[in-house]
């Protein structure tokens, strides 16, 4: 099996974009040779812990820019067959990270991460709430009690935190990221057909 890392946040449009189109890649090739694993990158590290209204936060970060680009998220996403109903509240993303590590444990973390982006972009729904991570991990076959008594701490947070500043010392600045084979960057989201190629050049039949 070839590693695909992929270094993503819930709450940035393009990852949800990029999985899709991942996967779609994937399920076109059933046989791809791919051993995916995922990785936190907080797009806002300094997000307070209870997060902020969305709006607020788009005309903060993005000033004139913000309804083109959320403009240019819905366009590719419609695209794709994707209606987009964002959470009106725009969280700190940490516990959702510190859920992507347990759910690596227990092989579980592509069904938490389709949770997560599902539950912030399409379902409207705060993934900085606790309970609202306990409902995803149940939903992905995790101990729902479990993950909730695992929030209430600090379990892992130096973790989380350590991971993603070594991946900033990597060099990665935004996401999504996808490393292929430990050597290869492929930045943004991709199209499918761009992963079919990929996909079909790593698993080609060597010449004699």
């Amino acid at each position: 099996m070839i590693p695909l890392d992929i270094f993503a946040d819930p709450v940035c449009p393009w990852c949800l974009i990029g999985k899709v189109e991942l996967d779609r890649a994937l399920e076109s090739r059933p046989s791809h040779p791919f051993r995916i694993a995922w990785h936190p990158f907080r797009l806002n590290p300094q997000m307070p812990p209870g997060g902020m209204d969305r709006i607020e936060y788009l005309r903060t970060k993005l000033g004139d820019r913000a309804e083109q680009a959320s403009r240019a998220v819905a366009q590719r996403a419609a695209s794709l067959g994707l209606t987009l109903n964002p959470s009106p509240r725009e969280p700190d993303t940490t516990d959702a990270h510190r859920l992507m590590h347990w759910a690596g444990l227990e092989g579980a973390q592509t069904r938490v991460m389709s949770g997560l982006l599902r539950a912030h972009w399409q379902e409207a729904r705060d993934i900085g709430d606790p309970d609202e991570l306990g409902r995803i991990a149940g939903a992905a076959g995790m101990d729902a009690d479990l993950v909730a008594r695992l929030l209430a701490g600090a379990s892992d947070r130096d973790e989380v935190a350590a991971r993603e500043q070594h991946a900033r010392q990597r060099g990665i600045t935004s996401v999504p990221t996808f490393i292929v084979a430990d050597r290869h960057a492929v930045s943004g989201a991709q199209p499918a057909e761009l992963w079919q190629q990929v996909i079909d050049e790593l698993t080609k039949a060597p010449s004699n």
